[in-house]
This record gives C-alpha cells, structure tokens and sequence, in this order.
C-alpha cells in the first residue's frame, strides 16, 4: 500500500502517537531524500523520542512489501528499525513486532538455516557476538563436520549457497550503515589490487608486522574502519578468505 504524502497510515500504533503539522513535515522530508540524507535525518529523528518514532515507523510501514521482496540492502530501513528497537517504547516495540517480526532484511536461505538470531543481535548493535554467531552459520552452511570443528575449509566455502551468503552480507550491510560485510571488504580488496597485506592494513586486522589480537584488540562498534567485520581465520592463510571474497554471491 502506497500512503499520501501529506497524511500518517491508519496503523492505530502510529496514529495514537502522533499526526501533527511538524512529523508530517519530517515524514515527507526524509521520504525525499537520498538515501546518505536519510541517514542522518533518522539519526536527528531518535532524539525528539515520540515524534521522531512515529515518523520512522510510518517511514517503515510505507516501505514494508518492498523490503520482504527486494534483493537490495535498504540501509535507511535498517537505521530505522534500529532506532525503533532500542527506544524505549512499548508503542515501537508492539509495532516492530506486528510488522517487522524478522526484521526488515529477508531471511532467505537455500539451506534452511535459520538468521533470526543474527538479525536481533546485529539490530542490538551487539557486534562481537554477531560475528562469533556468523562463524556458527557459515560452519552451519559447510556440514556437520565444519561444525564440529569450528572453522571453514576454503573447498567448502566455494560450495556455499549465494542465497545464504548474500542475506548474511545483507544483514552486515543493512545493521551497519553500509560499514560492514563481505561485499565491503571484497571492495577494498579489488581497489588494492587483491594484495593481502595491504588488505589487512586497511581493514585493521593487521598493523605493520603485528595481527591484531582477538578479540581485545578489534573494534566492536561503528567508529572500526570500513570493513573490518565480520572476521575470517587469516591466521589460517588466505585460502578460505580468498574464496569467500571470490564467490559468485558477489557477481
């Protein structure tokens, strides 16, 4: 359903918060805008709390059919659903939970692998255990044997299903703001040319001669270089990383 621009939903979450003057000016605002504005519109929305909600939740709501079908990561919608999760609302939180029960990422897996788990903990912001969760999925992916051990062989990530690689990259991308996911860090490593170690230096897995020590000495949060999660076994050797970034979810 497509709403007019000058009026809220009849979602009775939304309008008993509120329909004035100035949220319906926020609303078409930031429905306008590019998607790098609306990023920091939604972060200006978070801070006057109920109107600042009630604008992100119709922002959502108007978007919802698209979002369940759409191959493309939405990273306005991911910020959104963010906000609306941590606030303190029990009116955001019955919203989310009637509209965006799974998120606003499709779970989409050719292996029955269940990414609910992942979609909260990156919507929390919780990073560290995000990324321990993503090594648990990908073994998932590789067998029972990848699971027992807990690490990838690089043969097994070449046999990964692009449908389950890509909504993991997608949950990375959409929770992040872009920052992180295997695709971002495919990206940094084609502009240097595929060299490894500078690779490393860019990402910050690695500072001159020394690795990075996990996991005191990685960055759980936003303010990490771009791409530095989620994190691979380079420790390993480049086999598996060099797959994983070669894989033709990415093609």
């Amino acid at each position: 359903m497509i709403l007019a621009m000058n009026s809220f939903s009849t979602d009775p979450v939304i309008s008993s918060i509120s329909t004035s003057p100035d949220a319906l000016e926020l609303l078409n605002t930031i429905k306008a805008a590019p998607e790098k504005a609306q990023l920091s519109q939604i972060q200006a929305l978070e801070q006057l709390g109920e109107i600042g909600w009630a604008v992100l939740m119709e922002f959502l709501f108007e978007q919802r059919e698209g979002l369940m079908t759409s191959t493309l990561p939405n990273l306005a919608a991911g910020q959104a659903y963010q906000v609306l999760y941590r606030a303190e609302s029990p009116a955001c939180a019955d919203f989310l939970q009637t509209h965006f029960a799974e998120g606003v990422v499709p779970l989409r897996s050719h292996a029955n692998i269940d990414y609910t788990p992942l979609q909260k903990l990156l919507a929390q912001q919780d990073f560290q255990a995000a990324d321990k969760l993503t090594l648990e999925k990908m073994c998932e992916l590789a067998g029972a044997t990848a699971m027992q051990r807990n690490w990838i062989y690089f043969t097994e990530v070449e046999q990964f299903s692009v449908i389950d690689l890509q909504t993991l990259n997608s949950l990375w991308l959409v929770h992040s703001e872009g920052k992180f996911g295997f695709s971002v860090q495919r990206e940094i490593w084609m502009s240097v040319g595929k060299n490894w170690i500078k690779l490393w230096s860019k990402i910050g897995w690695k500072n001159g001669n020394t690795w990075t020590r996990y996991p005191q000495e990685f960055t759980w949060d936003l303010t990490a270089p771009r791409g530095h999660l989620p994190l691979s076994n380079q420790l390993r050797g480049v086999r598996m990383i060099s797959s994983l970034l070669s894989h033709p979810a990415w093609i």
